[in-house]
């Protein structure tokens, strides 16, 4: 009966000491109790590096550029419209089309100017036989009259007569132009070799004087418009050479400056910026770009950017050090065509740079 009762106070005692045990060992593995400690100091893997390809850091003056929002503009530009009222029978165009200097572009209805045309034609065919009349009775009565057959009058009434259809075939000859032109103006051509942009009317509407149906642009005449704030837009000269970037190409390309309009804008206190740009088929007028002007000189450290290695979103150098390679954070600023790249912190003029790892 007494081993019966000690038993289960055993159980009841032992259990939860057990497990509190086995908590406080997992604390204790979770802790690191149990893992090998190292002592403070250099870890020996560090010893013995190679310093033969260290790297000295220096200081190199640099241009500073600042960047100007700026957009594509076509300096050959133009929108065509009819000169008449007339319908749209045809239009050979569409926008992206590339066209030459007097191409047809649109086709305009015609009948009724066609009809005033060989009303013209007509009109001074029979003025032009009235004249050849008048012609040959005034000839006849100036021999008439100097038989002193009929009277002076009759030679004057002949000669005004001459005289009015000699205006009269004038005046019908110049209907005739006018005519030919109005029929000239429904086969709307190109001013220009270009690209064109967009189209606004469709066969059947209605173009009449003024109205758009089509611009176009000349892709070989693009440039680059910005509006430069004033105290760097004075340094700036007409014909001066820079650098435009095109973002959404990621592409950069040179600029020449045409023009620098000699006002400048009284809100933004900024002066207009005109530079051409060369050629590129993917530039399209309208396209975001970033004028890159020079605004100065600065010192700054520059290093190589295949000795800076990327960690996460953190830049990461080795640097030789009491004969030790030491791991240094840096802080970058822009990249440069030639492989470097600035450093705006971590990196001081003197120190030696290691290969990456």
């Amino acid at each position: 009966m007494t081993k019966s009762v000690k038993a289960p106070l055993i159980n009841a005692v032992v259990k939860p000491l057990v497990a509190i045990v086995l908590l406080l060992l997992m604390v204790a593995w979770m802790a690191g109790v149990f893992d090998t400690k190292l002592q403070p100091g250099i870890n020996e893997l560090t010893k013995g590096v190679d310093a033969s390809n260290a790297l000295e850091v220096t200081r190199k003056t640099l241009t500073i550029i600042e960047p100007v929002p700026a957009s594509v503009e076509a300096k050959y530009a133009t929108l065509i419209s009819s000169r008449i009222l007339a319908r749209i029978t045809a239009i050979y165009v569409r926008a992206g089309d590339i066209v030459n200097k007097g191409q047809k572009l649109i086709e305009l209805e015609k009948s009724d100017l066609i009809a005033k045309y060989e009303q013209a034609k007509e009109n001074i065919k029979a003025v032009n036989a009235r004249l050849i009349e008048a012609k040959q009775n005034l000839i006849r009565v100036e021999k008439l009259n100097k038989q002193r057959l009929v009277a002076l009058v009759d030679v004057d009434k002949a000669r005004a007569n001459h005289t009015s259809l000699t205006a009269e075939l004038a005046l019908a000859q110049q209907q005739k132009k006018e005519a030919e032109t109005a029929l000239s103006y429904t086969e709307v051509r190109s001013p220009i070799n270009g690209r064109v942009v967009d189209r606004f009317s469709e066969p059947g509407d209605t173009a009449s004087p003024g109205n758009q149906l089509l611009s176009l642009y000349n892709p070989l005449s693009l440039r680059v418009e910005a509006h430069v704030r004033e105290q760097l837009a004075l340094s700036l000269q007409v014909g001066q050479s820079l650098n435009v970037d095109i973002p959404s190409l990621n592409k950069t390309v040179g600029a020449q400056i045409d023009e620098i309009v000699p006002a400048a804008d009284t809100g933004s206190r900024s002066f207009l910026i005109k530079a051409r740009i060369e050629y590129a088929e993917v530039l399209l007028p309208g396209m975001y770009a970033r004028l890159l002007i020079p605004a100065g000189i600065e010192n700054s450290v520059v290093i190589p950017a295949d000795r800076v290695v990327q960690v996460g979103q953190l830049n990461v150098v080795w640097v030789l050090q009491d004969g030790q390679s030491n791991r240094r954070f840096i802080r970058l600023g822009k990249a440069m065509a030639n492989g470097e790249v600035e450093v705006l912190s971590g990196l001081s003029e003197g120190d030696l740079l290691l290969q990456a790892k």
